[in-house]
């Protein structure tokens, strides 16, 4: 799993500058599902005002499948920690690409 959160535009941008070469140099040709961390809080009041003062921005879904396509992982997922179906959804789905 690459992971990045979905408020902070910085980490993003670090899956292709630096955690897509790592996994690429250290596991060539291993499958890795890119997730989206902190998806509750692309609603939230406080952390888009906080974004907005730097002239930022959450990432949307469409920004996670483009960089699905730039970096060639197995599938796109976003978490909550709020929401812990979501944690097993990903880990089944972790699963399933691995053992499959």
């Amino acid at each position: 799993m690459v992971c990045f959160s979905l408020v902070n535009p910085s980490s993003f941008e670090n899956v292709r500058a630096k955690w897509y070469l790592e996994v690429n140099h250290h596991c060539p040709g291993t499958p890795f599902v890119l997730v989206g961390t902190k998806a509750d809080l692309r609603e939230d009041p406080a952390t888009i005002q906080k974004l907005a003062s730097k002239k930022q921005a959450p990432l949307s879904y469409e920004q996670g499948l483009q960089m699905v396509q730039e970096t060639n992982a197995a599938a796109y997922f976003e978490t909550s920690s709020l929401v812990k179906s979501t944690l097993k959804d990903l880990w089944d789905l972790v699963t399933r690409i691995y053992l499959f």
